[in-house]
Parts: structure tokens; sequence; C-alpha cells
């Protein structure tokens, strides 16, 4: 009888050990977990084999036009091709928020008394997992001369747990975007940027974004957004879909919200609002 005690003690310990942290304090330790493993580099040089210092002809030549070719190439993916320069996407203008009395979403081909120079569009959305953690993403998106946009991005978790006790975790992001496709019906950005990540694990790390908006017709529009960032020889991940209900410079939104914080997974649903001016 006491063999089983003891058996079941033993059980109930390990697991409290296993078990004995929330997510967000699961996600903030793998985030701080560096490698310091350091690999050594050996170089190990042969007496006997003669170096040439000097470059031939034909290998600068082939090395330069590589690199032409792929800066070429690079600049046609992310700015803009040859072949786009003469369509109507190319000089697209923003507008002053979408459906703005027309069924043109971010853009319109025309300047007239819809368009805009810039845009700024503050929002607001609520996210939860379940009824232990929840949170709250706020954006804000500042755009201008029609390609550009500056994008702030605050996301704040809370865990109320009764075996845990209660955590929080907030992430934030700035993101300059460049909006590679434009369209009165399609918008695609890609951007490069920073995250911090404070709490326990109080550093930064480099981020990526790409996003797109698909507007339907007036006035619902589908969004989505992906970053990645790289931080502690882990990372961050947040994806997002959108479906947006346009009423003049306002819109509600909901969609589904996923988050990958070092080793720990968040599915959330979300629901919000938004405003343009």
């Amino acid at each position: 009888m006491q063999q089983k005690l003891l058996l079941i003690l033993l059980v109930v310990f390990i697991g409290n050990t296993g078990f004995s942290q929330s997510k967000i304090e699961k996600a903030e330790e793998s985030l701080k977990q560096n490698d310091d493993s350091n690999s050594e580099v050996k170089f190990e040089g042969n007496d006997n084999a003669s170096t040439n210092s000097d470059t031939s002809l034909l290998e600068e030549t082939i090395g330069r036009l590589f690199v032409e070719i792929f800066a070429y190439t690079a600049y046609g993916i992310l700015i803009e091709s040859p072949f786009e320069k003469d369509s109507p996407s190319s000089s697209a203008t923003l507008t002053k928020h979408p459906y703005f009395n027309s069924n043109n979403g971010n853009y319109s081909y025309e300047w007239d008394d819809h368009s805009a120079v810039g845009r700024t569009t503050i929002s607001s959305r609520y996210i939860f997992e379940n009824s232990r953690l929840d949170g709250n993403h706020l954006n804000i998106n500042f755009r201008f001369y029609n390609k550009l946009a500056l994008e702030m991005d605050y996301l704040q978790l809370w865990e109320h747990n009764p075996n845990f006790g209660y955590h929080t975790l907030a992430l934030y992001t700035a993101l300059a975007k460049y909006h590679r496709v434009r369209t009165k019906r399609f918008d695609g950005w890609w951007g490069i940027g920073a995250s911090y990540v404070d709490g326990n694990v109080d550093d930064f790390g480099f981020t990526l974004g790409l996003g797109a908006e698909i507007f339907l017709g007036k006035p619902i529009s589908i969004e989505t957004n992906f970053n990645h960032t790289f931080i502690n020889n882990n990372s961050i991940n947040k994806f997002n879909a959108l479906i947006n209900y346009h009423i003049k410079q306002y819109k509600l939104n909901g969609g589904y919200e996923s988050l990958k914080i070092g080793s720990q997974y968040f599915s959330t649903i979300s629901f919000g609002l938004g405003m343009s001016f």
C-alpha cells in the first residue's frame, strides 16, 4: 500500500514539474535560450600549395555579370519590373479610404477628389484563445507617397490560470513597408523592421513581413498578414486572416490569428474596428 502511495505521489510530482509553467512562461523561456556552443573553424594551410592573389580578368567579368543579373532580378521582383512601367498600376494613387465613393480599394488609376497623398489607419483587435488567455492587438499604419508605409504594431497577451497565476507578455514591432502590387482590387506589400519582446526576454529581433488585401466589392475586403521575427536562435511568427466590413472611413473586422512565440503556439479568434484619416 505504501509503495502504491509513493508511486502516485511520484507521478503527481513529475506531472507538476513538467507542467509548472504557463504558456506565456514557456514562450519566454524558449526565447531566452541561446545557443552558446561556439563552433570552431580551423584553417589548415598547405605549404606545398601555391596561392595566386591575382584574379583573372575572366573571373572578374563573370563575377560582376552574376552580381548585376542578381541585382536586376531582385529589383524587378521586389520593386518594379520594366514590363510594369507603362501599366496603370505603376502610377496608381492612394485613395482617402477603401470604397470612397466607388468600388476602388486602396488605389485608383487617376488623381481626383477621392485621392490622397497620405493616409493613417488605426485599428484595435481583441483576441482570445480561451477563458484563460486573451489579448489586444493595436496597429498604426502610416501610408505616404502611394507606395511606402510605416507600421507600428503592439501585441499584448494576458494569461490568468488558477494553477500558475497571472502572466503577461508584450511584443512591439516596427516595419518599413513597400506596397509592391497596387491595383483597384488588390494591394500587396512586403516589409522589413524590428521587434522587441519585453518581460523576461527583454530583447530585439529582426523582422520580415508580407501582407495583402483583396477588395471583393463594396463593403467587403479580405486581409492577411504574416510577420517572421528572428530572435535568440528562435523565432516569432504572427499570422492573421481578417474579413473587413467598411463603413465610410471606418471598418469592422473579425477573423483568425495564429501566433508562434518560441516553442509555444497560440490559436486565437479576433474581432475589432479601425479608422482611416
